[in-house]
């Protein structure tokens, strides 16, 4: 009897480990799965009107504010991943946006960061303009937590605004949505993938008990994903934009 304890003891703790193992896989490989779908369509359809590339802009902000949390407030090194992981994809979703982008835009004139125009920020020709804007909003963001990290006050703040920006990943696709009256070009696997990570997401930091900031602000994410498919139902329900972006942008490379 003895032996069978031990024996349904030991595969107790092999099932646990392997629910962790998947668990922590999943925190740090979850959140660029919905990017995957979205990247292909952009590929296959060379249009990515449809993505808004802000969504980019704010989980760099959000993930490298997050890093630099962790060297006032430590928090699991899986997050850390997450993090440094997040800011890879989003870098070659940029990538292949600005590539689409100035293959079917009409206009020739090249927009550069270095021109410092805010009436195209976040709308340059090249991906390096990008690298080098997110090189500089780090050095910058470094700098200050290097100055003031022994303020638990400016800390605390570091970690809100980290979680906070990270909760408004949905805002630019949800205003791009509306502007376009549709959402045509949007990977609707995405946003599926995004509301039931962010669900996932929000569980994982109530159960192993992570700072206030990080399930609050989760839990805001979870509503705008909802938000989104709502535009989904309506905008296919009541179509408001009888031509597509795609026939649009199919032509204009064609007449180039």
């Amino acid at each position: 009897m003895n032996m069978e304890d031990e024996l349904f003891d030991q595969i107790v703790s092999a099932f646990n480990k392997l629910v962790s193992w998947v668990a922590a896989g999943a925190m740090v490989f979850g959140g660029v799965v919905p990017y995957i779908p979205q990247y292909r369509d952009i590929r296959r359809t060379q249009n990515a009107e449809g993505f808004s590339t802000y969504v980019c802009l704010v989980l760099l902000v959000a993930n490298i504010l997050r890093i630099l949390f962790r060297f006032g407030r430590y928090f699991e090194t899986l997050l850390l991943w997450q993090s440094i992981i997040m800011i890879a994809t989003m870098l070659i979703m940029l990538n292949l946006c600005t590539n689409v982008r100035m293959a079917t835009e009409l206009n020739t004139k090249r927009r550069s960061f270095l021109d410092f125009d805010w009436n195209y920020f976040w709308s340059w020709s090249r991906f390096v303009d990008y690298v080098q804007c997110v090189l500089a909003f780090t050095f910058v963001a470094v700098y200050i937590t290097y100055l003031l990290l022994d303020s638990v006050l400016f800390v605390e703040t570091l970690g809100f605004l980290a979680v906070f920006t990270e909760a408004m990943l949905g805002t630019p696709q949800l205003y791009c949505n509306y502007q376009n009256k549709s959402t045509e070009g949007m990977s609707i696997k995405m946003v599926l993938m995004w509301t039931s990570g962010d669900t996932f997401k929000t569980g994982y930091f109530l159960l192993t008990q992570a700072p206030m900031q990080f399930w609050t602000c989760s839990l805001l994410q979870v509503v705008v994903d909802f938000a989104i498919l709502f535009q989904v139902y309506y905008y296919s329900r009541y179509p408001q934009k009888p031509v597509s972006h795609t026939i649009s942008h199919t032509n204009s490379a064609k007449a180039l």
